[in-house]
Order: structure tokens, then C-alpha cells, then sequence
């Protein structure tokens, strides 16, 4: 039977447990499991790097939401992301990242890959045509982010998975911003899509993870070999959290949705605001793209003050329901400036953003505080 996405997130891989009828799957504080004889493993768990019940359900429900086959579930987004290079990449390749990539990711290729002989290039993913001139003969993966964080950009990822796929590489869709409630890049022709579960997913900033899905099981396989080889998964608690957070994910992101667009468009008409980046305003360069191959336009919404930087600063700094803080996604409503703040690991590179640039993770709470909120700190 075909579930819809809002069902999916409440029962994916949460059968009630056998034993107890327990509806919540137990958290799995194990580390070992006894076995049947030598080698005799029950339902296939010895050792809780490889396989724990607990992350295995969280791994399911992923894998349903983002309509893949196999999903698993890592320490934080980043522990994802360098696991999935190793998998999928050698020494000598080449990846295409975007060239407003997140600032954690472009760290991970500039300072980490980068001295294991993993070559990049940033490139323009909203142009396809910046993205060919990009593509080498070592090119192995092109790295997506749509919409980007923090400048929001749109990619076309049925396009991008063309190219890609013709060019004999493969597409990685980072899906953190939007969710799979609101995209699914795997049925966009995307060949991985990944997650920092911190985000959306967990959805009330008390947890940290990554996840990765994929379609096919040869890049299955492969990444659950080295996902077991190099060790940086989920802990029990920590996918039990996360899995607690994803049962709401849609009622959530509809709401963060209602609440971004009064912002974006009050921000639009304010005198102080130079120019705002969200999606869902038709002002947006990628507004038809992202009307194509999204359900609605997210929580995030970024802006740039006439004034400049010390405008911009001071907007983050009198804001008062919105907290001064890194990370997105939870249900509170949260500011930053990401030129000092989560993207300084790019100042200086082709991937630096503008010091006038503020960025919003809306939140829940109720719209009109937090417009009133923006008022006063923009006055």
C-alpha cells in the first residue's frame, strides 16, 4: 500500500516492538549482541558500530521519506559527507561544489579532502553551463546544494542529473535546507542525497546527525562498508531523538514555511533591507526552478542591508525573539551573520559571502512576534 509522506514519518521502520508492544522504538543502549552458536548472529547484529535496532529504524524511516532504498545515519552531517567522499572517491579525482556552498562543507574539501588528493572546483550551480566548464575527465561526483546556505540559490537537479550522468559522475544532492517534505532529489535523477539531521529533520536543536540515502545497493553496499570501517554513526539515543523529531517534520515545515513567506515578504518592503534571497518571492532568479521541483520554499530566509555590515551586525545583535546563533532548523527562531559566523572558514576564497548578508532560520512560534521582532531591530 502507498503511504503518504505525513504516514511514512510516523510508522516507517516503527513497527511496535514485538516482544513489548512498545509503539516508540526502544533506544538500544548496547554495544555487542549475544549469538547463537559461533556466528549465529540474531536478525544479523554483533556489534553496535555495524548495526544497532535503534538507528536501524531511523536509517528505514529516511530511507521511505527520501523514496530510497537504503538510509543510513552518522555522528553529524559532516561525518556524512567525509564518509561519502571516501566511498565514492579516490585520490586524483575531481569534484564540482557549488561555489556558495555551506561553509562546513567547503572546509571539509579545501582543508580535509584536499590533503588526500581530492581536487574541487567551485562552480555556479544555478547555470548548467558553469557547471560543464567545470566538469573534467577526473570529475567523479558533482556536489549540490539547492537551496544553498546561506545565498539560497536554486539548482535544477533533473538538469544537473543529466549532465552529470552523461558526463559518467555521479549527482549528490545535499537536501538539508529543503527536507524531504519539501523535495526529493533522488526522484529528480539525484544518484545520493544527504542530510545533517541536526536540521530539519531533528528539528528542535537537541541532537546532532548526518544521514545519506541512496537508490541503488552497489552504492549501498559501499557505503555501509565503510560506514561500519571508519565508525562515525549515530549513537542509539541520538537516532531515537532524531526519529522523534522526523514524525512532525511535515506539520513543522509547513508552518516554518507560513512563517517565512510573511517574512520574506515584509523584508521586501523594508527600507533598511537592500535585497532579500528566498525562493518563494517571484523576484528570485530560481523561483520557477524551485516552483518545478519543490513543494513549498522552506524556513530560511537571507537578506542584505542597505547600510552594510555594521548594519548587518546590528540587526543580529538587537534582535531579541530571534537568538543570536549558529546552526537552522529547530523549532525557535534563530539569527547569524554568516561572513563572522558559520561561513568564516570561506572568507577570502571564492566562496566568501557578503558582510552585509543576514540570514534567518525561521521559526515556529507565532508570525507576528517575530515580525514585530525584525521591526525593532531594523529600526
Amino acid at each position: 500500500m502507498n503511504q503518504s509522506f505525513e504516514t511514512l514519518a510516523i510508522h516507517a521502520g516503527q513497527e511496535p516492538d514485538p516482544r513489548t508492544g512498545a509503539v516508540i522504538p526502544p533506544i538500544y543502549a548496547t554495544s555487542t549482541y549475544a549469538q547463537d552458536g559461533v556466528g549465529g548472529t540474531r536478525e544479523g547484529y554483533e556489534y553496535s558500530r555495524t548495526k544497532n535496532p535503534t538507528r536501524a529504524a531511523l536509517e528505514d524511516c529516511l530511507a521511505a521519506l527520501e523514496g530510497g532504498r537504503r538510509g543510513f545515519a552518522f555522528a553529524s552531517g559532516m561525518a556524512a559527507e567525509d564518509t561519502l567522499l571516501r566511498t565514492l572517491c579516490q585520490p586524483g579525482d575531481h569534484v564540482v561544489i557549488p561555489d556558495d556552498a555551506y561553509g562546513g562543507t567547503f572546509r571539509l574539501f579545501s582543508k580535509v579532502a584536499a590533503r588526500w588528493g581530492l581536487s574541487w572546483t567551485a562552480a555556479k550551480l544555478s547555470d548548467v553551463d558553469s557547471v560543464r566548464a567545470a566538469l573534467t575527465d577526473s570529475t567523479k561526483l558533482v556536489w549540490c546544494e539547492t537551496p544553498t546556505n546561506p545565498l539560497l540559490s536554486i539548482a535544477d537537479i533533473t538538469a544537473l542529473a543529466g549532465l552529470t550522468h552523461e558526463h559518467g559522475a555521479k549527482l549528490v544532492v545535499d537536501n538539508t535546507f529543503a527536507s524531504p517534505y519539501l523535495q526529493r532529489p533522488l526522484q529528480l535523477g539525484a544518484d545520493v542525497v544527504v542530510h545533517s539531521t541536526t536540521k530539519y529533520l531533528g528539528g528542535h536543536s537537541d541532537v546532532v546527525g548526518g544521514a545519506l540515502v541512496v537508490d541503488d545497493d552497489e552504492t549501498a553496499e559501499a557505503i555501509a562498508f565503510h560506514s561500519n570501517s571508519m565508525g562515525a554513526v549515530a549513537g542509539p539515543f541520538d537516532a531515537w531523538l532524531t526519529l522523534r523529531g522526523a514524525k512532525t517534520l511535515a506539520v513543522r515545515m509547513d508552518r516554518h514555511c507560513d512563517n517565512a513567506e510573511r517574512i520574506a515578504a515584509f523584508l521586501a518592503n523594508h527600507d533598511a533591507v537592500a535585497s532579500v534571497l528566498y525562493p518563494g518571492l517571484e523576484t528570485h532568479p530560481g523561483h520557477e526552478t524551485a516552483a518545478k521541483q519543490m513543494r513549498r520554499y522552506g524556513g530560511m530566509v537571507s537578506f542584505r542591508l542597505a547600510a552594510g555590515t555594521d548594519a548587518a551586525v546590528r540587526v543580529c545583535d538587537r534582535a531579541k525573539l530571534f537568538t543570536l546563533a549558529e546552526s537552522l532548523g529547530g523549532v525557535e527562531s534563530l539569527i547569524e551573520h554568516p561572513g563572522r559566523m558559520t561561513h568564516a572558514s570561506a572568507a577570502g576564497s571564492p566562496l566568501e559571502v557578503p558582510n552585509d548578508l543576514v540570514r534567518l532560520s525561521v521559526g515556529i512560534e507565532n508570525v507576528d512576534d517575530l515580525l514585530a521582532d525584525l521591526d525593532q531591530a531594523l529600526a
